[in-house]
């Protein structure tokens, strides 16, 4: 799966929250130096190309909406990195994270019940 730039990203973190919206909606929702229209249209085309984002024609002017959702987009992401950086193995990179002085111990024991939750689901669910 192709990956946004930031550019793309910032388009399609508004469509998702949108759902919909033409050009200058997306514009609305930017910050401040707004960027040009044909800046935001060439790079909604390039999401369009690239599969993320199709358009319902009126006329002239498109409508825009994302292709795939949030969190589809976030796994097929996620799946890519720890297959990049962490040898595809979702193991070695809790474990850097989890040695990662930057997270506290409050985040670890967080992550742990997580964690005891997601086994017991999954437990629960095997025995159906």
């Amino acid at each position: 799966m192709k990956e946004f730039t930031r550019a793309e990203e910032k388009i399609m973190q508004i469509l998702w929250k949108l759902e919909k919206g033409f050009v200058k909606d997306i514009i609305e929702r930017l910050p401040n130096p707004k960027p040009a229209y044909n800046t935001v249209s060439t790079i909604i085309r390039v999401l369009e190309k690239k599969g993320f984002v199709s358009h319902k024609a009126y006329g002239k002017t498109h409508e825009y909406f994302p292709t795939i959702s949030r969190n589809e987009y976030k796994k097929n992401f996620l799946k890519s990195f720890i297959k990049r950086y962490f040898s595809n193995s979702f193991q070695e990179m809790v474990s850097f994270f989890a040695s990662d002085r930057d997270i506290n111990l409050e985040e670890l024991e967080e992550m742990r019940e997580l964690l005891s939750e997601e086994i017991e689901k999954q437990k629960g669910d095997n025995d159906e």
